[in-house]
């Protein structure tokens, strides 16, 4: 007993150097070997799943990316999953940003599944049409016209001569639209000024921050499902069967949350413990 209360005493003193190695090596840990920690699917997220999952094969599917790199750990997960999901279930795939660093988003995705997992053809299976200035002028203008909005590509192709654009005139002849947004312009103006006017079904991957200004678009029926933050997107790979940097990252997070629980509670101890020492000294 008296080892284990020694022990504990001397943790209370550790430099608190040594406190973030010992963090920053149990965080290292799980993203170079996944621990596989149980993960249970949302509402939220099943529905995201499910509202893919029931669109006939060879739907029209417009991705909208809505992110920057001081987001991609939460935003980027979600978008790799759901681009394996589309493509794995024989989807097109048409990729809008309303943001400038989305579009550098949207090619890495593009370059991790679409040419290395499933060697797709582009123009045929999957496009990007790329970046537009605007914000919601962007989302109006493909309500309204998307070929007077994007003559191109973000190849420089015209986007007459792109097979699968045939037939694409407006948002309308969608399918379906996944918004995977980290702010404005993102989800809520896409629900306004193109899923409310057109009906056309959409679901959305935000950041955990956001997921309060959202869920209610999600309560109302107008957006199936969320994906919040970096859980929804753990829990996406999940559903789908493959896991990812969203499985790892939760498992990071997970660990590292579970040992600072574990050092707060035995600075406590130690406190306790060295109160009621100097106590019994004075003779209290």
């Amino acid at each position: 007993m008296d080892f284990i209360i020694n022990a504990i005493l001397k943790l209370g003193k550790v430099d608190r150097r040594w406190i973030f190695l010992v963090i920053a090596i149990v965080v290292l840990i799980p993203l170079l070997y996944p621990l596989a920690l149980p993960i249970r699917p949302t509402a939220t997220s099943q529905q995201v799943y499910d509202a893919v999952e029931t669109l006939p094969k060879g739907s029209k599917v417009l991705l909208s990316c809505e992110y920057s790199p001081s987001t991609k750990p939460e935003i980027h997960p979600m978008v790799v999953s759901f681009l394996r999901h589309c493509f794995k279930n024989k989807h097109k795939i048409y990729i809008t940003c309303l943001w400038p660093d989305g579009q550098f988003m949207a090619e890495e995705a593009l370059a991790e599944v679409a040419e290395k997992e499933f060697d797709l053809i582009y123009g045929e299976d999957y496009v990007l049409l790329g970046f537009r200035p605007g914000n919601e002028a962007v989302v109006k203008g493909i309500v309204s016209d998307l070929r007077k909005l994007y003559t191109i590509d973000s190849r420089g192709t015209k986007v007459t001569e792109i097979p699968m654009m045939e037939g694409i005139n407006r948002f309308e002849d969608f399918d379906f639209l996944f918004s995977a947004s980290a702010g404005y312009p993102g989800t809520i103006e896409w629900v306004q000024y193109a899923v409310d006017p057109t009906d056309v079904p959409m679901s959305t991957g935000t950041t955990s921050i956001q997921v309060n200004e959202v869920m209610p678009y999600v309560q109302a029926g107008q957006v199936q499902g969320i994906l919040a933050g970096m859980p929804g997107a753990a829990e996406y790979e999940n559903l789908i069967d493959h896991p990812g940097i969203g499985t790892s990252g939760m498992d990071a997070q997970s660990v590292a949350h579970l040992v600072i629980v574990l050092f707060i509670i035995l600075g406590n101890l130690g406190y306790f413990i060295e109160r009621n020492k100097e106590k019994k000294n004075r003779g209290y």
